[in-house]
């Protein structure tokens, strides 16, 4: 079951990983360590290509390791390549997605 996330105006997605419910938000430090692994690509880029639907799993795995980096985890992208997310590959997506559009809204 998903759940919802706890603060949507502070840009908080709510994500289940291996069973533990996680608090993700692009923090400005969490974005400057996504601008930062998207190399010479750009942030305005990365929310064309999701506007667009066509965001690769590389975009999602970026922005879910920031997201969770940005909710105070400690882990590593490498971490995540055996982690179980609740709702699989779309639900990541789905929070990719999510962190963009409430990393930028205005409340």
């Amino acid at each position: 079951m998903q759940s919802e996330p706890h603060n949507p105006w502070r840009g908080e997605v709510a994500l289940m990983l291996n069973g533990e419910a996680h608090q993700c938000r692009l923090t400005l430090g969490a974005l400057a360590e996504l601008e930062a692994s998207l190399g010479e690509d750009t942030l305005v880029a990365l929310v064309a290509r999701f506007e667009r639907g066509a965001f690769s799993t590389r975009d999602v795995l970026a922005l879910i390791v920031a997201g969770l980096r940005g909710g105070g985890w400690r882990g590593t992208a490498r971490d995540l390549l055996s982690a179980e997310i609740e709702g699989g590959p779309v639900r990541a997506a789905e929070a990719a997605a999510e962190l963009l559009a409430r990393a930028f809204a205005t409340p």
